[in-house]
């Protein structure tokens, strides 16, 4: 059953560049508790042997109308994936991404079925932002082929290095004739408002929708600081957690470099700190289509 978009309009449309945020959803995933909660079990061994499974998790992307055009973070998982037996590779590395993730995702909860939702369609995307190259994320990449996609130069090159299908990433998903990819590099920064971070890129030109570098889940992976006018700014974090709640632990997902994702991990508290009504929006968290409407 298609579940509204969750949507947080500005008060004044007016003054501020940032007209609405949508949360919208292509579905569920169920995970083993590892990869959210985080284990210092090594990955293979409790992808091989663990049995238990989370209830379904959302696969949220976000719409943002700014007042120069439509953006796109994140496109969710493909439909193809839970239909066509061809979708994911072959032999070991199959089964792997079998044992990874059990994906749910109906008829309308395609990418394009989810933005008509929302009143718009593929066609209307201007930018679409990838947080990472993982599956769950790039969904909608085949939709979207009038879209400039923004993804981070060092997620891109991870393409190039060996066995990406091992490591998450399917290229003949990605790299798909007809897309239009830009990969950018974030470049220092000096706006002090985002201490600690100390790269970042204003993607809008107006200080409204800010690229942050946020590795650990993978090498690449960045985040999307929406700041507006009228209402608290908002942080999608891609997976660099699954919950908000888990954040505010210190507690970091199973999947990436541990190392990374804590220091990441403080720099979002920090941030925090400095943006005390800063809500941060994951991609898996049940309960981030509630704050961004109470936002």
């Amino acid at each position: 059953m298609q579940i509204p978009p969750a949507i947080s309009r500005a008060q004044n449309e007016e003054k501020d560049p940032i007209k609405a945020v949508m949360a919208i959803s292509t579905g569920t995933v169920e995970v083993h508790p590892e990869q959210p909660y985080g284990t210092r079990k090594p990955l293979f061994w409790w992808l091989l042997t663990s049995r238990r499974w989370t209830s379904p998790l959302p696969l949220n992307a976000y719409v943002i109308e700014h007042r120069d055009g439509l953006f796109l973070f994140d496109t969710g998982q493909d439909r193809a994936s839970v239909i066509d037996p061809s979708y994911f590779p072959g032999g070991f590395t199959g089964f792997l991404y079998g044992r990874l993730a059990r994906f749910h995702i109906g008829e309308d909860e395609t990418l394009t079925a989810q933005l008509t939702a929302t009143g718009y369609s593929p066609q209307d995307v201007d930018t679409t932002i990838l947080s990472h190259l993982h599956e769950d994320h790039i969904g909608g990449l085949r939709e979207l082929k009038g879209s400039r996609l923004v993804v981070n130069a060092a997620e891109w090159r991870e393409l190039s290095k060996p066995l990406p299908e091992l490591r998450g990433f399917l290229r003949r998903h990605i790299q798909v004739l007809g897309l239009h990819w830009d990969p950018i590099e974030l470049p220092p920064t000096q706006d002090r408002t985002l201490v600690p971070f100390d790269h970042s890129l204003d993607l809008s030109g107006d200080g409204s929708l800010i690229l942050l570098p946020t590795p650990g889940h993978t090498a690449g992976s960045m985040s999307l600081l929406v700041r507006r006018e009228t209402r608290s700014p908002l942080l999608l974090v891609g997976d660099l957690t699954y919950g908000a709640d888990i954040l505010e632990g210190r507690r970091v997902p199973g999947v990436g470099n541990r190392r990374k994702l804590m220091e990441t991990s403080d720099k979002v508290l920090a941030l925090r700190r400095g943006m005390p009504d800063l809500v941060v929006l994951p991609a898996h968290d049940p309960n981030a289509s509630r704050r961004l409407l109470e936002s």
